[in-house]
């Protein structure tokens, strides 16, 4: 199971009720027609909607048209995508957690930055009231020393090493502890792999704070772990 999330900050006022009002309120139509001349009405919605005290948790929902060619015509089929979302107030902060790609891969069309834009518009009627969020260094260089036996994979960027734009370290070269300050010293960790021992889960962590779970897991405890361990190290 591959699972990817992002966590964005909220920079204006997160008022729980005021959101999940508009949330449900929302739903956005589009007219659609289809090459052969059929109408269709594409929606964006929030489904599923539920707040647990200071939790809000939905669907964004969005429908699109996916264009393929079947023996040299361009067929056109409508289809939606979902990403399951989460706001959550924590201590003088507030984030917006998407569980969808951060990066066009597939067929993909719904990506964590198009609900972040959307639902800046939808809460605060204004955009880049949703903004991204990184761990430092320092954090993630923490997650690793931390239990080094954990670690499965590390990559560093920023390197300044001519001609060399990023490093990896991975299996065996990962216990070799010089190597590893030898990496530190000329780059900054991107990206780290790591198992969580008391979630019995493996998960992916990049400075830009997406998390990818990589291990079977359900979307409950996905989001117990993001809620409960990540959002501690964001500064």
């Amino acid at each position: 199971m591959v699972l990817p999330a992002k966590i964005f900050e909220i920079q204006d006022e997160a008022d729980v009720e005021l959101m999940s009002t508009r949330l449900k309120e929302f739903r956005e139509e589009e007219p659609y027609t289809l090459a052969e001349g059929e109408t269709l009405t594409l929606v964006t919605e929030v489904l599923e909607l539920e707040v647990k005290g200071d939790l809000i948790s939905g669907v964004f929902s969005k429908d699109f048209i996916r264009s393929s060619q079947y023996r040299r015509e361009v067929v056109e089929s409508p289809i939606t995508e979902e990403a399951p979302f989460w706001i959550k107030p924590f201590q003088e902060k507030a984030f917006l957690v998407v569980t969808a790609p951060s990066v066009a891969r597939g067929v993909k069309k719904l990506l964590t930055s198009h609900v972040a834009n959307k639902l800046s518009e939808v809460l605060f009627s204004r955009p880049w009231a949703i903004v991204e969020v990184k761990f430092s260094n320092e954090v993630l260089r923490e997650l690793h020393e931390s239990n080094p036996q954990a670690t499965k994979l590390i990559w560093f960027d920023n390197v300044d090493i001519p001609s060399v734009e990023k490093l990896c370290l991975a299996g065996s070269s990962l216990a070799d502890t010089k190597l590893y300050h030898d990496y530190i010293d000329h780059g900054t960790i991107w990206y780290v792999v790591f198992g969580v021992q008391k979630r019995g889960i493996v998960v992916g962590i990049t400075r830009n704070c997406v998390i990818t779970l990589f291990s079977k897991s359900t979307m409950e405890d996905f989001r117990t772990y993001i809620l409960e361990d990540v959002l501690t190290l964001i500064e």
